[in-house]
């Protein structure tokens, strides 16, 4: 499952770093059990939920501010992008939810293995 927020200041720049990311880090397990393959080497399906919370800045007193979350002119056109050239590079469709709504969905972390990709600081 990929989460993805959308900023303000997001390109396709941007879309494709992560796209380059995301399908060819090795987190999951190779014969050894040591995370050594990417999805694309286990056949795998990737699910992308937008998720405008991710661009919350909390510097500031207890409310989260979503100021830095793009508007939905700027967010659906690049999400939407963003799908395609996953899609592509992964060679099979990925699922998507509908954008801004509100959708109960399901995961189940296999392992404690949770990573952030951030393009604005790709070191």
């Amino acid at each position: 499952m990929v989460l993805v927020g959308v900023g303000s200041d997001d390109t396709t720049t941007d879309i494709d770093w992560l796209v380059r990311k995301i399908v060819g880090m090795r987190i999951f397990p190779d014969a050894e059990g040591v995370m050594n393959l990417s999805v694309s080497d286990v056949g795998g399906e990737i699910l992308v939920v937008s998720q405008f919370t991710l661009m919350a800045s909390c510097k500031k007193g207890n409310r989260p501010s979503y100021v830095n979350a793009a508007p939905h002119e700027i967010s659906i056109p690049l999400y939407e992008e963003f799908c395609k050239r996953l899609s592509a590079a992964l060679g099979k469709e990925v699922g998507t939810g509908e954008f801004g709504a509100d959708m109960k969905v399901s995961l189940t972390n296999d392992g404690p293995v949770t990573i952030c990709l951030d393009s604005k600081n790709p070191v």
